[in-house]
Order: structure tokens, then C-alpha cells, then sequence
């Protein structure tokens, strides 16, 4: 049986987590690093940590040959998302891309502010072929 890794991609806001519930409960992502005590405190200057936080969690789940691995981050480049592309050729895992479009029109919970929403999704890089 193949392992797969799936990096569900998406802005704040367009449901990535919800998705990754839905498909494994091997999920990684960097927002969890900003959990304390059951509330979210983010903070931009420990953005660095949250996401090698997030890289080390896949990392042991691949060791353990878990799959499916889901990364819910909003990887809007490729950059982003190298990393993992990097565990999974380590590891032998086969990698899934999906992009989480908003079309329910709710607002993220995390009240990322509209300008860098906007700014977010101008850089979003898709590679269809």
C-alpha cells in the first residue's frame, strides 16, 4: 500500500482544517504550535517556530510509516511547501496538492486582517501542469 502525504493549501479562512478532519487524524499544522490552553494566540514573530514545529510532527509521523499525512497550512508557494515535498521523497511517501477555495463565504477565525488576505492572495502560486 502507498503512503500518501496531502497538503491541503487554502488562505485563512476556506476551511483547510475542517477538510484535514475529514481525511486522516494524522494532521500537522502550524496554527496548533499557537494553541494554549484551548485559545489561539498568534503571534508573527514566532511564525519561523510554528512552522519547523509543524515540519518535526511530520517528520515522526513518517518515521511511524502513518498514512495518510495531512499539512493544512496556507503553503501559498512552493517554498512553503518544499519541505514536505522533501520528507516525502525521503520517506517513499506520494504527494497530494489540494487547494480550499472559500466559496462557503465565512470569515477566518483567526481574524487575519483584509489587506493581508489581499496580499496573500495575489502570491498564491498553482501549478496545473
Amino acid at each position: 500500500m502507498k503512503k500518501v502525504l496531502i497538503i491541503v493549501r487554502g488562505l485563512p479562512g476556506s476551511g483547510k482544517s475542517t477538510f484535514a478532519q475529514m481525511l486522516s487524524k494524522a494532521i500537522c499544522t502550524a496554527d496548533d504550535w499557537y494553541m494554549r490552553k484551548g485559545v489561539y494566540k498568534w503571534d508573527y514573530k514566532f511564525i519561523g517556530e510554528a512552522h519547523e514545529w509543524c515540519q518535526r510532527k511530520c517528520w515522526r509521523f513518517m518515521q511511524k510509516d502513518i498514512s495518510p499525512i495531512v499539512i493544512a497550512n496556507t503553503s501559498i508557494t512552493t517554498r512553503a511547501m518544499q519541505p514536505y515535498f522533501n520528507m516525502a521523497e525521503t520517506f517513499g511517501y506520494e504527494v497530494f496538492t489540494v487547494v480550499v477555495e472559500n466559496r462557503h463565504g465565512k470569515t477566518n477565525i483567526h481574524d487575519v486582517p483584509e489587506k493581508t488576505l489581499l496580499n496573500m492572495e495575489e502570491k498564491f502560486e498553482i501549478k496545473l501542469l
